[in-house]
């Protein structure tokens, strides 16, 4: 019971889901970026122009106040820069006014398109123009194509020093690997974004990799890894979680020996029935269910031999799909049971990714290849800000010293409960 029959509704633009704070994150980074393109293509057509004392007339001379701009997505805070003119004076002073956030604008005016043009659409100059008028309407002036160039520019730059960044500080206890098909332009021979997502040792997920390339390929993906070995990366992962079909494993055997494999019960279990009747598939699915939930490898073994004998007979290539990665679909009854919803399937890429694929569908054929991988890339940037950190992340430490575990528990303190007892 309460005193009062009052109830508070959440306010316009309050949200807690974390794919509106990716969102929202995105947007600021976004409009900042392109808002400093706007006041670098003024400076570059002044640049000609100085005092007497031979300083340069158009300076930046800092920012505006925050302010909230309200959006389709919630509030996004933004901040427009000042341009300083040290000559002139009253009508033929030079003044920077920003197209996209002109002065105390508060509102978008096209609230439902404004992410999805950010993200997609302002990568040429005539998307960029439709996207100011779906901003700030039908009388908005257009970005020059200058501009358009200094952002496309300035997103490459940054997947470039990113993908040369030194790595011999780095240590990642877990991988998880997978290859994620998008349809934006990748190059003719490439099938698809190869990426790698590791835990460091204080449980924090970080991208790791982020490449074109063919998936099945073992090629595609030992250039990655020894990519990465070469700059700096030097300590295998502990495990790797990947599906089976990937040609990661081959190249990872190669580059890391020492990295266990881990197969994604995911992908496995939807490889398995579809050679399975529909009529079977429920059944199955609950069987197959039973072994990756069993709470030791001994209750798991056992519900794999039970599917077996139930399967085996009439559906012999279901059951071979299954049986074929035995060992590499129980590895994670060797790591601390805290991480095992992290390490059965690879749902740490497939969550992640889910936005960058969706938004590059709707890019269908309008980005370059460079353009394509820079646009991805800020993409996983911005939600990588958001990801969750492994739980049980004080159980990684351990892994790197070499404890072992067994069905999730440490191994040292097994046997000390069992000789107390």
């Amino acid at each position: 019971m309460t005193d009062t029959n009052v109830f508070q509704f959440s306010q316009p633009g309050s949200f807690a889901d974390p794919l509106t704070e990716v969102l929202r994150n995105g947007a600021r980074a976004l409009l900042t970026q392109a808002v400093e393109a706007e006041v670098a293509a003024l400076l570059g057509r002044h640049a000609d122009k100085v005092t007497d004392d031979g300083r340069q007339r158009l300076v930046r001379h800092g920012h505006l106040p925050e302010r909230e701009v309200m959006t389709g997505i919630g509030p996004v805070a933004v901040r427009c820069p000042r341009v300083r003119d040290r000559v002139g004076e009253g009508s033929e002073r030079i003044r920077f006014s920003s197209a996209i956030l002109p002065p105390y604008a508060r509102r978008s005016k096209s609230l439902e398109v404004l992410i999805p043009i950010l993200y997609l659409k302002g990568v040429s100059t005539g998307d960029f123009e439709e996207a100011l008028v779906a901003l700030l309407g039908k009388d908005a002036g257009g970005l020059s194509a200058s501009t358009v160039g200094r952002l496309k520019e300035a997103w490459s730059e940054e997947h470039a020093r990113w993908s040369k960044r030194d790595l011999s500080a780095k240590r990642y206890v877990y991988f998880w690997v997978d290859g994620i098909h998008v349809q934006a332009r990748l190059e003719d021979e490439a099938q698809c974004l190869l990426v790698i997502i590791g835990a460091t040792p204080e449980g924090k997920k970080e991208l790791v990799g982020l490449i074109d390339g063919v998936r099945e390929s073992a090629q595609s993906w030992r250039e990655l890894l020894l990519d990465l070995k070469r700059r700096g990366l030097a300590t295998a992962p502990e495990l790797a979680v990947a599906d089976g079909a990937l040609g990661f494993w081959q190249a990872v055997e190669e580059v890391w020996p020492k990295t266990r494999g881990q197969r994604c019960w995911v992908h496995k279990t939807a490889n398995v029935l579809n050679k399975l009747p529909k009529s079977q598939q429920p059944k199955a699915k609950r069987a197959l269910q039973e072994i990756w939930m069993a709470e030791t490898k001994k209750d798991a073994l056992a519900a794999f031999d039970a599917f077996v004998e139930t399967w085996g007979v009439k559906y012999d290539k279901a059951v071979e799909c299954l049986t074929k990665d035995r060992d590499a679909l129980l590895a994670f009854y060797d790591f601390p049971a805290e991480h095992w919803k992290h390490l059965r399937t690879t749902n740490v890429i497939e969550s992640a990714f889910a936005t960058v694929r969706h938004r590059t569908v709707r890019a269908k054929g309008c980005l370059s290849n460079k353009t394509a991988l820079a646009m991805i890339f800020k993409l996983a940037e911005a939600a990588e800000k958001s990801w969750r950190r492994l739980d049980g992340h004080n159980q990684l430490p351990k892994l790197i010293l070499g404890v072992n575990f067994a069905d999730g528990i440490e191994v040292v303190r097994s046997q000390a409960q069992s000789a107390a007892a």
